[in-house]
């Protein structure tokens, strides 16, 4: 087997050199062999200085998250950074790619670290419910200051090079990566002694006034955490950066990692971040040889919010996007949308003029269905009426090339519908974007009856150069995360006739996790949205389902939402506030029905919408419409604001155990009567006493 680690000898400086494909990740062998390397170089009269750097298209990326669930080893990355420290020469990092957590930490305990260009480092260790366990909480304040490392641990972002040498978090950008490296270790073996992150006291946090905003900014992360256990400790831990001899809090650091590693949302965390990459594979036992086409110019019709988006995610890829307008003053309104979030961008800092401009220029407005001619993909974005996009499907069927595939951006509708009146139907999806598109990760890609392998593959290629968390789904009402979404609403609504208020069921549901309430989503997105959609479906409903007319009074009235100043709220200068028309409306539903209105336990309520949820979910996965329960976990955390310490609600339903469930959902059948019927899929599952983790595969 190759070695995991070598040596090179260049005169009086060893580099040492990572080789653990794919990624470099610190498993343990690799930090055996590191640690015997550094020793070595350390006891190596003849070497003077080292340059610690990593074979192939990165840096080391983070720890090997398969060890996790293992008893703590004898070598760890901290054992790898006291050695390194303790070893009286300098050691310089090389880092290219993306350095990242247990990485990082590495790079963080040598005596200076040069970047590529095109490099990134973070600590993103709360994405998976833990915190930095090597320092990485002590030496980060150390170097760029306790304000800028709380944004580092708590955000688990990636920093691009240049922001990490203003932040100090490096010492120099070069291109020639190595030469530079072992340049900067030979002029800090002729100093002396070399400077160590560990030495240094957290910079610009004596006043009185600093350590105020940094007080401040640790609260605000803490709200945002929503429940979640690392942002917060990771935020405790640069305070002990602040407060504690560097041993100590490193100490500290290293238990309160292991404490939470060992924790249900890590646990939950690791999951999805598994599942999220499950998700974005062909479907097993088809298509596995299918090579995606390939896809260099797009083109998007309709440029409303939506559509304007979807060019934008594009753009910002390096596609070449045309955009169609039915008009030119539709063309001109899709143009200042896209104008104005790139300007918005920039006066935040977030992009340059010189960007802003490039990308601009990779978007065309026209009115002309015929400029697509030659695009290799389209995305049709209009409105959400069945016989509007049948127009533009036949219009576009008889002007793109036969290989050109055809994507429906839409939320409910049947995409073999749509490939009913295109000719070679085969290359027709759905491609399923969500609000603000440009921003949000979730991409359901929905594959029709006759979506032919390739299709799927250039689909899921396009995913992920435009940075998307792709799932795929089967056609079916509301694909996989509308369909839930409907049916969890249905039950909120259940529980506004039964006795709470839009206020308390969103104040439940935040309070669970969740950024938003459904009552607040519904205003942000718009209510006339849902109300053509329960129209549309109408003369399909079971008369004998309940139902329950608030949402269609509210929007009677003319109110949908923070567009028109009402919705479920009144919106007054961007606040949301109770509206007494809104309760008047939802004891009128409960009088009518005849219920007794009674408080709702916020316990009972989050058991309900919960149950809902995983009882629609199992119908899906029993209808093939999802391929596997994780697949459901990705949509409702990445689309909907499920908590992702959670897991999602199949990982969560496993935690309560599918039996128990089973009883809930009986409850609410027998409450709710038609059309809440358990899954046949439960029943299979207690009957054989499978998981929905059995179901993952």
């Amino acid at each position: 087997m190759k070695p995991l680690v070598t040596v090179e000898r260049h005169g009086d400086v060893a580099v040492i050199i990572i080789d653990n494909p794919p990624v470099n990740a610190l498993s343990i062998p690799l930090r055996r062999a590191l640690l015997a390397a550094v020793q070595a170089v350390a006891a190596d009269h003849g070497v003077h200085a080292a340059v610690i750097a990593c074979a192939g298209r990165t840096f080391v990326a983070g720890a090997d998250i398969r060890e996790f669930d293992l008893p703590p080893p004898e070598v760890t990355t901290g054992t790898v950074n006291a050695a390194i420290e303790a070893a009286g020469k300098p050691f310089v990092a090389a880092l290219h790619g993306t350095a990242l957590g247990g990485g990082f930490e590495l790079a963080l305990a040598c005596h200076a670290r040069i970047m590529a260009p095109d490099a990134r480092v973070g600590l993103p260790e709360s994405r998976i419910g833990l915190i930095p366990g090597a320092g990485g909480t002590q030496r980060a304040p150390r170097l760029a200051g306790a304000i800028a490392a709380l944004d580092l641990v708590t955000s688990g972002r990636h920093v691009p090079a240049d922001e990490a040498l203003k932040l100090g978090l490096v010492d120099e950008i070069a291109t020639d990566l190595r030469r530079v490296a072992m340049e900067r270790a030979r002029e800090l073996a002729a100093r002396g002694t070399p400077p160590r992150a560990r030495d240094r006291a957290v910079p610009d946090i004596a006043a009185a006034e600093a350590r105020a905003a940094f007080d401040a900014a640790v609260a605000a992360a803490t709200r945002r955490a929503r429940g979640a256990l690392a942002p917060v400790a990771a935020a405790a831990a640069v305070g002990w950066a602040i407060d504690l001899p560097f041993d100590e809090g490193l100490e500290r650091e290293r238990l309160a990692s292991l404490a939470l590693r060992s924790g249900p949302q890590c646990r939950a965390l690791r999951y999805l971040f598994h599942a999220e990459r499950v998700a974005a594979r062909m479907p097993p036992g088809e298509g596995h040889d299918a090579r995606p086409w390939p896809v260099r110019a797009c083109g998007v019709v309709g440029g409303g919010t939506m559509g304007a988006g979807i060019a934008l995610a594009l753009a910002d890829a390096g596609l070449e996007v045309t955009l169609v307008e039915a008009s030119a003053e539709a063309a001109r309104a899709a143009e200042s949308r896209i104008c104005l979030v790139y300007e918005r961008q920039v006066k935040s800092g977030r992009l340059t003029e010189e960007v802003l401009e490039t990308r601009m220029g990779r978007i065309r407005f026209t009115t002309d269905l015929g400029a697509l001619a030659d695009v290799a993909l389209v995305i049709e974005a209009v409105v959400e009426q069945l016989d509007v996009k049948l127009d533009v499907f036949r219009r576009l069927s008889a002007i793109v090339r036969r290989d050109c595939v055809l994507a429906s951006n839409t939320s409910y509708l049947d995409i073999n519908l749509l490939a009913d009146v295109v000719d070679a139907p085969e290359r027709v999806l759905g491609l399923h974007f969500f609000s603000p598109a440009h921003v949000m990760k979730l991409l359901e890609i929905v594959r029709g009856g006759r979506t032919v392998p390739e299709a799927l593959a250039t689909a899921l290629a396009l995913a992920r150069r435009i940075g998307k968390l792709a799932v795929i789904a089967g056609v079916g009402e509301g694909f996989i995360g509308n369909r839930i979404f409907s049916r969890w609403r249905q039950q909120c609504d259940f529980l506004l006739e039964d006795g709470a208020y839009p206020q308390e069921i969103d104040a439940a549901l935040e309070a669970h996790g969740f950024a938003m309430g459904p009552y607040a989503v519904a205003d942000l997105a718009g209510l006339d949205i849902g109300w053509a959609t329960r129209k549309r479906l109408a003369p399909k409903r079971d008369k004998r389902a309940r139902d329950v007319p608030i949402a269609d009074w509210i929007c009677e009235l003319g109110r949908f939402g923070q567009k028109t100043g009402a919705g479920y709220y009144r919106h007054t200068n961007g606040r949301r506030e109770v509206d007494p028309v809104v309760t008047a409306l939802v004891e009128r539903a409960s009088a009518a029905r005849g219920i007794v209105r009674r408080a709702v336990p916020a316990a009972e309520l989050i058991e309900r919408v919960h149950a809902a949820m995983v009882n629609e979910a199992a119908k899906i996965l029993g209808e093939g419409i999802a391929q596997r329960p994780s697949d459901i976990d990705v949509v409702l955390v990445h689309g909907y604001g499920y908590p992702a310490w959670r897991g999602g609600p199949m990982h969560e339903a496993d935690g309560v155990g599918v039996a128990a469930m089973l009883r809930r959902i009986e409850a609410i059948h027998a409450g709710n009567g038609v059309g809440w019927e358990p899954a046949p899929l439960l029943r299979e599952m207690v009957n054989a006493g499978r998981s929905f983790a059995d179901l993952n595969g």
